[in-house]
């Protein structure tokens, strides 16, 4: 029997910053939600803001002792240089564990919510969960790429497909830009040893589904990866 999880993000508001925690509630057709208006008495907080939340980047926190034991941690875990997994944090979210990106993006490592609920990630705003989903997920890229740290970073962008297709890296000028900052930031090696331990993630990973931008009556944005959800006029983002 195949399970369907669609995973969707209520972002905060149309404005560039407000106040709001975030809470994360499943609803009656198991589809779970990130939002900051629990709707459900079922909802959990699972990010308590106390100061204004700002979408994308943010002065952050990615040198912070707590996020380099964590970042420490899952690199051996997955066997990766933790100034890789640095760099990758910087470029994505600048160290700001609450940050939301336009398309959706998530958290420290900027998960997107089909990548998220396929990594097993429930709160992608945890900065432990996010960078365990996120380092395995490079982990699995680089696997992918027979150890071509260019093209990995560059799917991890841009998604594997867009790579595939393309044969190198996709001209794309923010997938260009994208790789050319991580490399910046980590100057390391670009090649790097290809092993089987840790790398598997679920299949459904690189499916690259679209996630679909939704204007509801009451102006608030929401992303999902189904284009019927509520009978809503949607909008597609990638």
């Amino acid at each position: 029997m195949q399970i369907v999880l669609l995973t969707l993000l209520l972002v905060f508001s149309i404005a560039a910053d407000s106040w709001a925690d975030i809470y994360r509630y499943v609803d009656d057709n198991g589809v779970v939600c990130y939002t900051d208006a629990p709707l459900d008495k079922k909802a959990k907080r699972v990010v308590k803001t106390e100061s204004p939340v700002i979408q994308g980047d943010a002065p952050g926190s990615s040198t912070s002792e707590d996020i380099r034991s964590i970042v420490l941690d899952k690199a051996s875990k997955y066997e990766l240089d933790p100034s890789l997994v640095h760099a990758v944090i910087k470029t994505e979210s600048n160290g700001n564990p609450r940050a939301v990106s336009r398309k959706g993006a998530m958290g420290l490592m900027q998960l997107m919510p089909t990548t998220a609920s396929d990594l097993s990630v429930r709160n992608p705003f945890d900065p432990e969960e996010n960078i365990d989903g996120g380092t395995k997920y490079l982990k699995y890229l680089i696997e992918r790429f027979n150890g071509d740290l260019i093209l990995a970073l560059a799917a991890y962008n841009a998604g594997p497909k867009a790579v595939e297709r393309n044969g190198s890296v996709p001209q794309i000028t923010e997938t260009k830009q994208y790789v050319k900052k991580v490399l910046s930031l980590y100057n390391g090696r670009t090649v790097l040893p290809v092993s089987s331990a840790g790398s598997r993630v679920p299949s459904s990973v690189p499916r690259n589904e679209p996630i679909y931008k939704v204007l509801t009556e009451d102006g608030s944005v929401l992303f999902t990866n189904s284009p019927h959800y509520s009978n809503k006029k949607t909008t597609p983002r990638l």
